[in-house]
């Protein structure tokens, strides 16, 4: 039986491991600082409640990149929703709010980059997020997203072309 302080514990050493790279994570596919916080906290609360169905299949970090990632992607309709906006819209709503988040201080060079990306779509953006942001195997990868490991090679070099393209000087 587990105990109230092991299961506090438990958490505790969870969230102080991973929560810095997963609220970036989000906040790379929600844009805004509150929103990720949000699902972060969101993520967390889901993990916590179905911790017993950790099957060990895959690492705890690869689970809980997969929770985080659903997570982050029912934000984002719950939004689109919200602004009843095609999903291809979604993005200048988004980055319009990059732009006014008061913790987005970036250049505008990055500006720009956050943009093309925004651009990118839906399956290749985030296969690009995990792959150089958050360095992770391609198998790995195929496993948040349960695509295959071809797929996810593919949406990165079409990523990356596609990129290429929106950002070389016309």
């Amino acid at each position: 039986m587990i105990r109230e302080s092991d299961s506090n514990y438990g958490y505790s050493l969870l969230t102080k491991k991973y929560s810095e790279p997963l609220y970036w994570f989000i906040r790379k596919i929600v844009l805004n600082h509150e929103d990720a916080n949000d699902v972060l906290q969101d993520s967390y609360l889901k993990a916590f409640q179905k911790i017993d169905q950790f099957e060990g299949r895959s690492s705890l970090k690869t689970w809980l990149y997969q929770i985080a990632y659903r997570t982050s992607l029912d934000a984002l309709k719950k939004k689109r929703n919200r602004f009843f906006l095609p999903l291809s819209s979604m993005s200048d709503v988004l980055l319009n709010q990059l732009k006014a988040d008061s913790y987005f201080d970036a250049d505008e060079a990055e500006l720009k980059f956050q943009q093309a990306l925004a651009k990118l779509p839906h399956r290749q953006r985030e296969v690009f997020l995990l792959v150089y942001y958050e360095e992770m195997p391609l198998k790995e990868i195929a496993t948040i997203l349960k695509i295959t490991e071809g797929a996810v090679k593919a949406n990165s070099h079409l990523a990356k072309q596609k990129l290429k393209k929106f950002l070389s000087p016309d």
